[in-house]
């Protein structure tokens, strides 16, 4: 999940970050907002799914699925689709959005995921990485539960606008925090957020056993030029998020294994 608004060009701490990222509290106007905005409906779904290629029969894990967009999507083009979310209030909008037998679960990406070794083709983590001060354990569990050649397909708020954002400047190559106040279809949310250098995600997905197929900066959909005119311009021409292709490699026990689709 990801505010998917228009940043401030300050990024100021908020009074009490003990509050952020409760879901919970604004989870139908997280999910309104997102719902059709530029940044979410007409940037980064878009993305995600044109990465994901052809994912027909495949088995995907929704890794902070939020209300259930981006595993609708993957649905709709023939996957089999299991959501996680931190949030019970998201998975409720999930499951009205999915109906009440899709495979959907409270878990904290931080913990254990609650599945077996190699139960996945692909794992999706759309926005949500970026709330994790700690990569090593998620990304862990994330090559453990996808098989041999799978993919995990990511996408982060990009280290270099975190950056030239936060006023004032932190330390490039450290990892940092910030908290940060959003209004979502009228309702205002703090949200806090973990910055990194680009070398330090790279070096994540390799220790965890990742080989990096895709790095991307992509353009929005051209559909939105007429509908954000002005949002568009501006989003077309700036740095926005940041998204990965990381794949598990093939394990020479299993010369059998599915390829990647698209591959």
């Amino acid at each position: 999940m990801d505010p998917g608004n228009d940043r401030p060009e300050t990024l100021a701490q908020p009074a009490d970050p003990a509050r952020a990222n409760d879901y919970d509290s604004f989870a139908e106007a997280y999910a309104a907002d997102n719902e059709n905005n530029i940044q979410n409906a007409y940037y980064e779904r878009p993305a995600m799914v044109a990465l994901a290629a052809d994912v027909t029969g495949r088995r995907i894990l929704d890794a902070g699925c939020g209300a259930g967009p981006l595993s609708a999507a993957l649905r709709d083009r023939g996957a089999h689709v299991t959501g996680i979310d931190a949030s019970a209030g998201m998975l409720a909008l999930a499951r009205r959005r999915l109906g009440d037998d899709a495979d959907l679960r409270v878990a904290d990406l931080r913990d254990p995921l609650p599945f077996a070794d190699g139960v996945f083709d692909d794992v999706v983590a759309s926005l949500v990485l970026h709330y994790l001060k700690d990569w090593g354990p998620t990304l862990a569990e994330i090559r453990r539960v996808l098989r041999p050649g799978g993919r995990l397909i990511a996408s982060v708020q990009h280290p270099f606008a975190d950056y030239v954002l936060q006023d004032p400047r932190p330390d490039y190559f450290a990892t940092t925090s910030y908290t940060d106040e959003f209004t979502f279809n009228g309702k205002s949310a703090l949200l806090k957020f973990w910055r990194r250098p680009l070398h330090a995600m790279t070096d994540a997905f390799t220790a965890a056993g990742f080989r990096l197929a895709v790095i991307s900066e992509p353009q929005p959909d051209p559909a939105a030029r007429e509908l954000f005119p002005d949002d568009f311009q501006s989003l077309s021409t700036r740095i926005g998020f940041l998204f990965f292709v990381l794949e598990a490699p093939p394990s020479p026990a299993h010369p059998g294994d599915r390829p990647v689709a698209g591959s």
